[in-house]
């Protein structure tokens, strides 16, 4: 995967025509990511959102199956015992406001740990200065995917 960039602050932009091309992608993120980092997922319904966060989870080697959420707000996947960060899975949509992401205490998380958030841009950026920022697109003729990701500093 040659145009994956693997240094922070870099920014990219991939198709991804299957599933597991998006689940690759989100490997490859992961190489760049470390415990204090946070992952904006933006996208809309069957974008790949999950699939990505699968795939980071899978690049962290953290504990646990990643999964949509559609019932949880947050779910906390622990470290896989060779120094990587844990993962904790947000699912922005579902926050009411600013009180329930106080609630969530996801400062804490991001001491020792990468917070990935779908639906999360306009919502969790003030968690943090820097975050990966992730947009994913899906062709519905085609059903092919593309991401664009950057990181912004605020």
């Amino acid at each position: 995967m040659p145009d994956v960039h693997r240094t922070r602050g870099e920014a990219g932009s991939r198709v991804l025509p299957e599933v597991a091309d998006t689940e690759a992608l989100g490997r490859h993120l992961a190489d760049c990511l470390g415990p204090g980092d946070l992952v904006i997922l933006d996208g809309p319904l069957g974008a790949g959102k999950t699939a990505l966060t699968r795939g980071i989870a899978d690049g962290l080697g953290v504990a646990g199956r990643v999964s949509s959420p559609t019932f949880i707000i947050a779910r906390q996947h622990a470290p896989g015992g060779d120094g990587r960060p844990g993962l904790v899975h947000v699912d922005a949509y579902r926050l009411g406001g600013l009180d329930d992401l106080d609630a969530l205490d996801l400062d804490t998380d991001l001491d020792d740990s990468v917070v990935v958030v779908e639906w999360g841009e306009g919502v969790v950026e003030r968690l943090v200065d820097e975050y990966l920022l992730v947009r994913l697109r899906r062709d519905d003729e085609t059903e092919t995917r593309r991401a664009t990701w950057e990181w912004v500093s605020r």
